[in-house]
């Protein structure tokens, strides 16, 4: 009688290191398209936190801050200002959060603001860009030009 071995044959793994390829190749694009829409509603949430900070701030300074370091925390030790009235944390102030940067402009004498959210890389972290005022409206451009206040507001 002849020894049979036992274990796996050759082909049999190759079968099963297949299967695994090919779960593998559907799984991934779902996952990537899954963290872009992550990044993409972070960016909307960021936008109406800028937009109720920017509110807060008003009514306590009589304008709109000069810049979006301002709206972020205080020093050590320090007590709120109008150059950090602890509005919003460090992240969100440094001007980058989830793969998108937040760009803030002042307006004339500090009596209005804008607010654009664009992804750091298009292909991974976000599609959409995003734009806000002191308006409140948040409106998002889709085709990558740049949302302005003439682009379509979210839903």
């Amino acid at each position: 009688m002849r020894n049979r071995q036992k274990g796996f044959s050759l082909i049999e793994l190759l079968i099963v290191v297949a299967i695994i390829l090919i779960i593998a190749a559907i799984a991934i694009p779902n996952l990537l398209r899954s963290k872009i829409a992550a990044n993409q509603a972070s960016a909307v949430g960021s936008l109406r936190t800028l937009n109720t900070a920017c509110i807060a701030y008003s009514t306590s300074y009589n304008q709109f801050p000069a810049a979006l370091s301002n709206l972020g925390p205080v020093g050590s030790g320090g007590t709120a200002s109008s150059t950090s009235a602890d509005l919003i944390d460090s992240v969100l102030a440094a001007g980058t959060k989830s793969g998108y940067t937040f760009k803030f402009t002042a307006g004339s004498l500090n009596q209005s603001y804008s607010i654009t959210a664009t992804p750091i890389t298009a292909a991974t972290t976000g599609q959409n860009m995003y734009y806000t005022d002191q308006s409140g409206v948040i409106r998002v451009d889709t085709s990558g030009s740049g949302a302005s206040s003439a682009s379509t507001p979210i839903g």
